[in-house]
């Protein structure tokens, strides 16, 4: 039987890209006061955006719960020699922490392997995607688990801000905090490190930004795997990717979306450069 992979909805997969690869996704949570939806699940991006930028209550996330990871193990493992479940860093949120309890919860029904992927959006994505093509060539679940913690310290990621408003409001800034003092409409750009958030720079207009992240790829040693993620400007994105076309091979390069529960911490206008490098 194969091995299933699982990861959660702050790895902002393309829903056909996931379902094409058998990827698990279990949706967090992002509530508008009272109002609780399920990541892509009962709010769509479009929906949650134009929330975002124009209902008075800011909205906040949760991770899911024991019993939502519980219930999709239970599910996959009826048909499976193992699962491997791959989630958003631990010093962003309590979505490995779950996925850990509902393991336990599970007793020994199918071993189940939970990693800390030390990042967020396409980054966790692009571990996900390659745990997920090794799953679909019949790899072992040593080997899949191997490779996925060979991968985490070949993911890097660059993103640009329009603004660090959310971050400070969902209270997930971190050392970016050193950019808080920046000269007011300069753009400030982000990093994770050892799966937290640093400041990287700032730019003093999205286009020089935008350069910063082009930059950022033309300087990699070597990429083996290439994503560009965007919220509310696709135009922009598609710029970008064109002009990375130069570093990495345009037909490669895979274009996602930043989902309504990473956009409460991002805000709009978010664009972001990750690869896997050799």
């Amino acid at each position: 039987m194969p091995v299933k992979i699982v990861t959660d909805s702050s790895a902002d997969l393309p829903e056909e890209l996931a379902k094409e690869l058998g990827v698990a996704v279990v949706p967090l949570y992002v509530r508008f006061g009272e109002e609780v939806y399920r990541d892509r699940v009962s709010i769509s991006a479009d929906e949650f955006y134009e929330r975002l930028t124009h209902d008075p209550v800011h909205p906040s996330t949760t991770q899911p719960g024991p019993q939502d990871f519980l219930e999709v193990y239970r599910k996959l493992s009826a048909d499976a020699d193992g699962i491997v479940s791959i989630h958003i860093s631990t010093k962003l949120s309590g979505t490995c922490n779950s996925a850990l309890m509902a393991r336990d919860m599970l007793e020994g029904e199918c071993p189940v392997e939970v990693i800390d992927s030390e990042t967020l959006t396409m980054g966790l994505g692009l571990i996900v995607i390659a745990a997920a093509e090794m799953a679909k060539a019949g790899e072992s679940m040593d080997k899949i688990v191997a490779e996925v913690k060979k991968a985490i310290p070949q993911i890097h990621l660059l993103a640009l801000f329009d603004s660090l408003k959310y971050l400070l409001l969902g209270g997930r800034i971190g050392k970016a905090k050193a950019l808080l003092g920046s000269i007011l409409n300069v753009k400030p750009i982000i990093s994770l490190k050892d799966g937290e958030v640093v400041p990287a720079g700032q730019a003093r207009n999205r286009a020089k930004g935008m350069d910063k992240l082009f930059d950022f790829a033309e300087n990699a040693a070597g990429i083996q795997d290439l994503a560009v993620v965007y919220n509310t400007m696709p135009e922009e994105a598609q710029t970008l990717a064109e002009r990375l076309g130069s570093v990495f091979a345009k037909e490669k390069i895979r274009m996602s979306r930043v989902g309504p529960v990473l956009g409460v911490h991002m805000g709009p206008g978010m664009l972001i450069v990750v690869f896997r490098e050799k």
